[in-house]
């Protein structure tokens, strides 16, 4: 299965659905990561905080795909958002993860009763530059928090990973993050799995209906409507054969 890639702000392409991994730890997770790359995933999202970054980097090597072929994602805690913890913080998820570096690192989220959060993108520039990470983005900013990392270090990110699904569309800040050339990445992009929310998409008429008009499962909907508002998804299954439906878009 070939996946589309998308061209970031910075050049770099990145696959166009990725695979989330928040929750996925231990052997059990390195086997449903590796499953994932073997179903044609090569986009992997991980986080300091999701402790699983040394089972991403165990499904990669147990999946036998080339490191270069695969696009590896991590974010920094908030508790780390000073320079120095930052740069130690990085170095320590690549230690981890095994990795000579990753593809894209993030902010986890601003953390602003804090408002360290400038420093912390600065510390990202600036592990960009010693070649740690080769695209850097944020999760969970909004418009006056990009708006700020702007004024102060004039760089934006390539990528905001936000909450979005059918029952929270994100319209402003989709439009603000299109405006600034921000590709949108949505975590839980199905509502969350086993959430209330997951629960009232699934079954939500309109999405059926149209699951049965297209002979798809209403999942694979959702996923695609968020491909075609120009936003990344990154499903998470630990399912094999809900890994390569969500991929079948």
């Amino acid at each position: 299965m070939t996946i589309p890639m998308i061209q970031l702000a910075d050049g770099n392409v990145i696959p166009a659905v990725g695979y989330g991994t928040a929750g996925t730890k231990g052997n059990v997770g390195t086997q449903a990561i590796t499953a994932a790359i073997h179903n044609g995933y090569r986009h992997i999202d991980t986080a300091y905080n999701y402790e699983n970054e040394g089972a991403v980097g165990q499904a990669i090597k147990r999946s036998g795909v080339a490191r270069e072929k695969l696009f590896i994602t991590s974010k920094l805690p908030g508790r780390y958002h000073e320079h120095d913890k930052a740069i130690e913080a990085i170095q320590e998820s690549l230690y981890r993860a095994d990795l000579d570096y990753f593809d894209l690192y993030l902010i986890h989220w601003p953390n602003p009763k804090r408002e360290l959060y400038v420093e912390a993108w600065q510390a990202l520039l600036d592990a960009q530059r010693f070649g740690l990470i080769r695209s850097v983005g944020v999760s969970n900013f909004l418009p006056e928090h990009l708006e700020k990392i702007d004024q102060e270090t004039g760089v934006l990110p390539v990528i905001n990973q936000i909450e979005l699904h059918p029952l929270l569309s994100q319209k402003e800040q989709r439009a603000f993050n299109a405006k600034h050339n921000i590709l949108i990445e949505a975590w839980s992009p199905l509502g969350g799995t086993g959430s209330k929310n997951h629960q009232t998409i699934l079954k939500n008429p309109d999405l059926v209906t149209l699951a049965k008009k297209y002979h798809k499962n209403v999942g694979q909907i959702i996923l695609r409507w968020e491909y075609q508002l120009g936003v990344l998804p990154l499903p998470l299954s630990r399912n094999s054969e809900r890994q390569a439906s969500n991929l079948a878009i």
